[in-house]
């Protein structure tokens, strides 16, 4: 069976999940590059110094990262799913080999593209990030050899490291490694800084349990949807009960504040770096429920989830792209022909100096918003148009993007 036709042996739920969760994105890196609290590295989730419509906006956006690694998931097993019957293990073979170089792609891209879309700049006096792409990429590399388990055996793994990985919590180490691992973090390598944002554990997990949770794509669809609306509930439920408790599965403790309003943030205010067995709870529960919802439900080719969620890369590097030169745009219009003087290097959320950039730059939260919806809006065509592209075309390299 050729890629293009596993391109169109889609879910069209997953395809929507994964689409909406693009879209909220863009909020968060748009708000990056745009607004004046990020530019002075001002937490959004601080309740020191936050306001419940900045962290609403941050907090709807902790649902993207556990989505895309749990889609990626599933969509791996969608691959090998749709493989001919008389394939039998070659087609194991052939699926672990796609994750294996994809992942390195990814990789690649997170090294050079994406550092001068964050950057505007090549110069090597800047850290490298490692981000979304990294995680992504590094987790199917991994996952490229977890397929090989059992299906229960790799289900089990999958739970037992999101549940029990609080215990690799402890004293902060020096080590790049463990950095990589468990602990965010900076470490130096090859003369230049990287920023290890996102970690392996328990990202790696959260892939390969939806690789395992796929599988129920394959049952009736009145019994899939009340597995997913089920599991979806139990999730979320788990998350309330042990965020009440206040004792396992988040560094972070919630406390009572002076309103009733703050001290819900900090009852939501769960930890992302590395996930947090909460933090997991607390999106994944929901977004099963989502895809519960969504199952078998008629969407067009053109209803904008199922566009966006039909080329997450292609989308991913477009709106980095559009956020950066929105700033760009602004700033030339703010500070004339000076602006050039200082553009062309990371912004001050980005890590660039904040004394080279004008005082108060950035702009107020709804300009972010307003930017937010424009980007997604002059995107729309374009993903359009690549979704038709990867669909009717057979090329294999188009899996790579």
């Amino acid at each position: 069976m050729s890629l293009a036709r596993l391109r169109r042996d889609r879910v069209s739920s997953v395809d929507a999940l994964r689409g909406l969760v693009m879209i909220i994105m863009a909020l968060d890196h748009v708000r990056d590059f745009i607004h004046r609290g990020a530019m002075l590295s001002q937490q959004a989730t601080n309740l020191a110094t936050t306001t419940p419509v900045l962290f609403m906006t941050r907090w709807i956006t902790h649902f993207c990262a556990p989505v895309f690694m749990f889609t990626a998931g599933m969509g791996a097993f969608f691959y090998l799913r749709n493989s001919p019957a008389e394939a039998g293990r070659h087609a194991k073979v052939r699926l672990s080999k796609f994750l294996a170089t994809r992942g390195a792609w990814l990789i690649f891209l997170e090294l050079t593209l994406m550092q001068l879309l964050y950057n505007f700049d090549i110069s090597p006096q800047y850290p490298i990030f490692l981000l979304v792409l990294y995680v992504l990429g590094a987790c199917m590399i991994i996952l490229a050899a977890l397929i090989w388990l059992p299906l229960p055996l790799l289900a089990a793994v999958s739970v037992v490291t999101i549940v029990l990985h609080h215990l690799l919590d402890g004293p902060r180490s020096t080590s790049a490694l463990w950095m990589l691992l468990h602990q965010q973090g900076a470490f130096p390598f090859g003369g230049r800084v990287f920023i290890a944002a996102y970690q392996l554990v328990p990202w790696f997990a959260v892939m390969s349990l939806g690789y395992c949770v796929a599988s129920v794509f394959s049952w009736e669809p009145a019994r899939r949807r009340r597995f997913l609306l089920r599991a979806g509930s139990a999730m979320t439920i788990a998350f309330l009960v042990l965020r009440v408790a206040n004792g396992y599965g988040d560094p972070s403790r919630w406390a009572w504040q002076p309103t009733a309003t703050f001290t819900l943030l900090s009852f939501l205010d769960t930890t992302k770096y590395p996930p947090s067995l909460l933090f997991l709870l607390m999106t994944l529960g929901p977004s099963l429920m989502f895809l519960s919802w969504m199952d078998q439900r008629p969407l067009s080719r053109s209803n904008p989830l199922i566009v966006f969620g039909r080329v997450p890369l292609f989308y991913f590097v477009l709106h980095f792209f559009a956020a950066h030169a929105a700033i760009v745009l602004l700033s030339l219009v703010r500070y004339g022909g000076s602006a050039m003087s200082f553009m062309f290097q990371p912004v001050p959320s980005m890590g660039g100096p904040l004394t080279a950039f004008p005082p108060g730059f950035g702009y107020d939260l709804w300009v972010a918003y307003a930017v937010w919806i424009a980007i997604v809006i002059l995107l729309y065509p374009a993903c359009r148009w690549f979704a038709g592209v990867k669909e009717r075309n057979r090329r294999p390299w188009l899996s790579y993007l």
